[in-house]
């Protein structure tokens, strides 16, 4: 059992290098940002929604899926294709409906389900965590196990982080609630998520 947790050196490393990379903004912080105006059971459920989709890559990393996608360029454009889809369909709802209202009763199943799956279908954060794990986790039997408790790390981490930018999104709902300010912030949620779907389609391996 203790040869699936690192050394306290390695431990320190990896949660040094997690939290730098759980701070920097991407789709994920976006989609809980814009979720969290809806109020906090939104905002919390999305987080925890993201986070679920770190512990699917990080299986995926640990059972070899992530290599596969690597080595096998077809497979890699469907999903990042499937990805990029669904980050454009994000940004159309959100100008063309109430995807993005800023109003209570949202359905929490909805905001998880679309956390995960707005992680969940970015191959870059497979092929992110097949790079990134087994700097930390090393070689030997082991390997694997240590590979899931540091997944398992990461996704505490940015459930908590995500979760408190949910909270702090919701604080200033009620400042941001007129209808213009509503269309602006529609527009722009659905702007950023258009082109981080156009960005991931076009972009490189």
């Amino acid at each position: 059992m203790l040869g699936i947790v690192p050394d306290l050196q390695t431990l320190a490393l990896y949660l040094g290098a997690a939290v730098a990379l759980i701070l920097a903004p991407g789709p994920d912080t976006i989609y809980v940002l814009t979720r969290g105006m809806q109020g906090r059971s939104a905002g919390v459920q999305s987080a925890l929604g993201v986070s679920t989709g770190v512990l699917l890559h990080t299986l995926a990393a640990a059972l070899g899926l992530a290599a596969l996608l690597r080595a096998a360029p077809a497979a890699y454009e469907v999903v990042k294709y499937a990805g990029a889809a669904y980050l454009v369909y994000l940004g159309v709802q959100a100008v063309r409906s109430d995807e993005f209202a800023l109003e209570e009763g949202s359905d929490p199943t909805n905001s998880y389900l679309r956390g995960v799956a707005v992680n969940a279908l970015n191959p870059k954060v497979a092929l992110f965590f097949l790079a990134f794990l087994p700097q930390f986790a090393g070689s030997g039997p082991d390997a694997t196990g240590r590979m899931v408790v540091l997944g398992v790390l990461y996704a505490a981490i940015t459930a908590l982080y995500l979760s408190a930018v949910a909270l702090a999104s919701s604080r200033v709902r009620h400042v941001v609630a007129t209808d213009r300010v509503r269309s602006k912030l529609q527009w722009g949620a659905g702007s950023v998520f258009v082109a981080l779907g156009l960005s991931v389609a076009v972009g490189g391996r």
